[in-house]
C-alpha cells in the first residue's frame, strides 16, 4: 500500500467537508436543542424560507442533498405541520412545498440564531477577510461545474464528502 502524495489535512475536499460539518454541526446544535430539527430539516426550511414554493426536486438541487434525505426531511416537516404540500399546476406529477404559518414563525426564530452563530464563528476573520473568503468559496464552487460542464447533484456531493 503506498502513501498518498497529499496529506489528508491538505486535501481540499476533506478540509471543506470537515469545516462545513463543524460549522453546520455547531449551528445545528442550537436549533436541534431548541426546535427539534435535524440538519436536513432545517436546510429544507431555510431554502423554503427564501424561495417558496418549490418542488422536492428543486429542493434537492438547491440544497445539494440526496433526494432521499430531502424526502425524509419533507415528510417530517409535513407531519409537524411546518410545511404544506399543494398541487403543482405546471406539473401534475409533483407538488409544491411551502412553509406553513407555524413554519414561517419557527424560521423567523431560527434565522437570527443561525446568523448570530455564523457571525460569532466568522468573527475570527476581519470583514475584508470574510468578504474575500465568501468570494473565494464561490469561485471554487463555480469551477466545479465548469470542469467538464456536468452539474453535480446532491447524491454525488453527499456520497463523496459525507454531507448528510
Amino acid at each position: 500500500m503506498s502513501k498518498a502524495n497529499t496529506p489528508l489535512l491538505e486535501f481540499l475536499p476533506y478540509l471543506l467537508s470537515v469545516t462545513s460539518n463543524a460549522v453546520s454541526g455547531r449551528i445545528a446544535l442550537e436549533y436541534k436543542v431548541q426546535f427539534g430539527l435535524s440538519v436536513p430539516e432545517w436546510r429544507v426550511m431555510a431554502v423554503l424560507g427564501d424561495r417558496e414554493p418549490l418542488t422536492q426536486r428543486e429542493l434537492t438541487g438547491m440544497t445539494l442533498m440526496d433526494k432521499v434525505a430531502v424526502n425524509r426531511a419533507c415528510k417530517v416537516l409535513e407531519e409537524r405541520a411546518l410545511i404544506a404540500r399543494s398541487p403543482n399546476a405546471q406539473d401534475g406529477r409533483s407538488h409544491l412545498l411551502e412553509l406553513t404559518a407555524e413554519g414561517r414563525d419557527m424560521h423567523g426564530q431560527i434565522m437570527p440564531l443561525a446568523v448570530d452563530m455564523t457571525r460569532r464563528i466568522m468573527g475570527v476573520l476581519s470583514e475584508e477577510e470574510q468578504h474575500q473568503f465568501r468570494a473565494l468559496l464561490e469561485r471554487v464552487r463555480s469551477q466545479v461545474g465548469n470542469l467538464d460542464g456536468r452539474q453535480l447533484d446532491g447524491a454525488a456531493i453527499s456520497g463523496s464528502w459525507g454531507f448528510d
